[in-house]
Formats: structure tokens, sequence, C-alpha cells
């Protein structure tokens, strides 16, 4: 978990945005600061494209988490032309794995990862396992309504379980579940 993020975050091609929660069809509102940032991104032209990744939620939602996002982007002025949904996702090593064909069929290959802070290390490594372009960036925001201790709590724990995944995989045993 010693992932260092960029200074000064690069232009890329598009920028990956991880999905969380949607509650009741709306973004989360840790999922709302991932949106954010990338929108942030979009907008100062840090980026051209967004793919919204995240797949369908098992709290209730009618909506995946990638057609939430679009719609919450949507409402904020990002055309629909310039985002990709992935919606089939159900953890972070899915976003990453099944975003990947969609950035480069579109010839895409400076990519951004949004997530949070506590988050980047994890996408970034993941990323690294799926040969992505070895300038990839993870780039974390700091949460202001996440509560982190329970937050850095399960992603250490998350960590770990994706180092073991990556083991049993390297060694043909087992896909990982999803977290």
């Amino acid at each position: 978990m010693g992932y260092e993020p960029p200074k000064t975050v690069p232009k890329a091609d598009a920028a990956i945005v991880l999905g969380a929660a949607l509650w009741a069809d709306q973004p989360s509102p840790g999922l709302r600061e991932r949106l954010d940032s990338g929108l942030a991104l979009y907008k100062q032209g840090k980026v051209k494209h967004l793919i919204l990744t995240g797949g369908l939620d098992r709290n209730g939602s009618k909506l995946t988490e990638a057609e939430g996002m679009r719609n919450y982007l949507a409402a904020h002025g990002v055309p629909a032309s310039d985002m990709v949904l992935e919606n089939k996702a159900r953890s972070t090593y899915e976003n990453l794995l099944f975003s990947k064909p969609l950035a480069a069929k579109r010839g895409w290959s400076k990519l951004l990862i949004v997530t949070h802070a506590f988050h980047a290390s994890r996408a970034k490594d993941i990323a690294d396992y799926l040969d992505y372009p070895a300038d990839t960036a993870a780039v974390g925001y700091k949460s202001k309504v996440l509560p982190m201790a329970f937050t850095y709590t399960r992603e250490i724990l998350a960590f770990t379980k994706w180092k073991l995944d990556e083991q049993f995989m390297r060694l043909g045993l087992r896909l990982p579940d999803p977290f």
C-alpha cells in the first residue's frame, strides 16, 4: 500500500471513474466525491473522456452504478458522447479488467484511474497486474463524507485479500471474488 500518486495530474485520453454504491438509484455521497473529481478533471481538460464502471448493486437499485454515474454527470453538463459505460463490474478488479478493453477499442492508451486516496494504491496495483500502460496513474482524493477509521480498516483488509487473490491467479487457481 505504498503507492504515491502523481503530484501533478497528467493529461490523459480518459479517466476511469471507479464505481461505488448507488442509493435509490442516485450516487451515494462517496460516489459523488469520485464523480466530482472526474468531472473536475474533465472540465480542466485533463481528460477528454470518462469511463464509468460499475454493475448492479445488491441494494435494490434498478440502475447499474455506471448508469447512475452517467445520469449524474449528464446533469452536470457532460455529453453522452464523452462517456463510456461499463455495466458488469462488481469489484475493483472487475472495474479495471472490464474497462481496459473499452479504452483499447477506442485507442485510449493514456489513462487515469479516479478513486479515493485510501483506494488508489490497490487500484494502481490491480492496474499493474492487468498490464495497463506503465504511465497509468491512480488519482485519489481525500473523502470528506466517508468514516475514515472504518474505511481505512476495510481497505487494509481489501488490499490484503487482493494480494492473496493475485497470488492464486498467478498460480492459475481461481479468480477473485468481488470485494
